[in-house]
């Protein structure tokens, strides 16, 4: 994508301009330069701003930009590639096209505004866990017979109840650094809440990723307090130890310093602080990350056999060696790809100011409403232009003319068919200003979806016009740079 026109886009040289094309040339009637249908842009979460400039200037071409008059094809082209969404988790942005519904499972409240969902895999857990700590009941407290089951169930409930305050834990601090947050998730293998900005400093970043471990360790030390009061033969004696020690290992395994952990943010503000770079900081934490990942896969199934975890050292051998090794192979795998996902999100942030509106807007001509398509798009063609925009009596906008809507319109109609019918209104989410770029880009035009968006000066004077297919394959073309 070429940046080069800063606040003044150049002339264009006309040569992908709305030009009538001959339906005698072979090149002309398969639209060589065309394109599918313009779909949403790149997803990614974003804030809206919107800045201004003294005189409105002509737009530069979007160089893998479509043409307007290209003949429609028998069978409908499939639409462009989608980028790789990016992670969620703490500190991440989410893709709008996971925000479309509510998603997440089932909805358990709203603490300060942002909820709260159950994932379907939680109950796959719990059961897990309940038949888990069942099994130690019955050799702790072997009267309780069958009821130990409903004691280990309450037990689950509890321990994700902690899970819960570890993650609002996060979803308070940042709501306190001005952090939108999402939603909270409570899922297989603990929670997550999904921070939709990234914090502005390094020692923002640091306090919020800490607050969760704190929290647990907190929780820890009230249930060892409560234990004080109780006989531990009981069941309250052993819940409230087995709460200890559960929040006590979420504490430990999230201090570990490697993303997408905790421990790994907090590396990440350290080593941003040290070099005033938060990619050098991504990148210490995503390796240590994946070195972690290498370390559980193979150290927790030796560590369990061998009873330095607190259990009987055991032989290899048997169901309880598969199962550990396919525990730490689920745990390896999420703290792998977690960290991967934590490069590409670090990657993405460098790229996203590549995108702007002002360079990827299309020229367009005023035309009204009764128009014939045919003197339209010479009139674009006259001018270099290759959108179209109607005005009223007066010159003020009020409707974009579709892309698809002309192609599907055959050659021979388009001087009886009028680009008004062919023009989808202007709403207020499709007036967008001219110096949007990156995040706020991608942010506005997300929360008004559309294929094609009318760009406008301070002045209200016209700009050009949008496509969000122009702003897709720009995405996807600046992924594809090297950091």
């Amino acid at each position: 994508m070429d940046e080069s026109g800063g606040s003044g886009g150049p002339q264009s040289d006309g040569t992908e301009g709305l030009r009538q094309k001959d339906p005698q040339n072979p090149k002309d009637a398969h639209g060589a330069t065309g394109s599918p249908e313009p779909t949403r842009p790149a997803d990614t979460d974003t804030d809206t701003t919107t800045h201004t400039t003294h005189e409105p200037e002509h737009p530069r071409h979007s160089e893998t930009g479509t043409s307007l008059t290209k003949t429609p094809r028998e069978e409908p082209p499939a639409g462009p590639p989608r980028p790789p969404g990016p992670p969620r988790g703490k500190g991440t942005p989410v893709p709008p096209k996971a925000q479309k519904g509510p998603g997440g499972g089932l909805l358990m409240g709203k603490p300060f505004g942002v909820p709260v969902y159950v994932a379907p895999s939680w109950f796959l857990v719990a059961a897990l866990i309940t038949w888990v700590f069942g099994g130690q009941l019955d050799r702790v407290l072997p009267e309780l017979g069958g009821a130990r089951y409903l004691v280990s169930l309450f037990f689950a409930v509890a321990f994700y109840a902690s899970v819960l305050v570890h993650e609002l834990a996060h979803t308070v601090a940042a709501l306190r650094f001005k952090l939108p947050v999402r939603r909270i998730q409570l899922q297989f293998f603990g929670g997550v809440s999904e921070i939709e900005k990234e914090s502005e400093t390094p020692g923002r970043e640091f306090v919020l990723a800490f607050v969760g471990p704190l929290l647990s360790l907190v929780l820890a030390g009230i249930f060892y307090a409560g234990m004080q009061a109780v006989d531990p033969g009981t069941v309250p004696g052993v819940l409230l130890a087995g709460l200890m020690i559960s929040n006590l290992i979420v504490a430990a395994f999230n201090l570990l310093p490697g993303l997408p952990l905790d421990g790994g943010r907090m590396l990440r503000a350290v080593v941003w602080k040290i070099t005033g770079k938060p990619m050098s900081g991504t990148v210490a934490a995503a390796w240590v990350g994946r070195a972690l990942a290498i370390s559980v896969l193979i150290g927790l199934p030796l560590l369990n056999q061998s009873g330095a975890l607190g259990g009987e050292p055991e032989d290899i051998g048997g169901m309880n060696t598969v199962t550990d090794a396919l525990l730490a192979a689920i745990l390896a795998a999420i703290i792998w790809t977690g960290a991967g996902n934590s490069l590409r999100m670090a990657r993405l942030r460098e790229h996203l100011p590549e995108l702007r509106a002002r360079t990827l807007t299309r020229r367009a001509v005023p035309v009204e409403s009764d128009t014939p398509l045919s003197e339209a798009l010479r009139r674009a063609n006259d001018a270099g232009a290759r959108a179209l925009v109607v005005v009223d009596a007066d010159g003020d906008p009020m409707a974009v003319v579709r892309e698809a809507a002309i192609v599907s319109v055959p050659q021979h109609r388009r001087p009886w068919v009028g680009v008004g019918g062919l023009a989808q209104d202007i709403t207020e989410g499709m007036r967008i200003s001219a110096e949007l770029a990156g995040e706020e880009l991608l942010d506005t035009l997300r929360a008004t979806p559309a294929t094609e968006y009318l760009v406008v000066e301070e002045s209200g004077e016209i700009y050009g016009v949008l496509s969000a297919a122009d702003v897709e394959r720009a995405f996807v073309k600046a992924m594809a740079r090297p950091s």
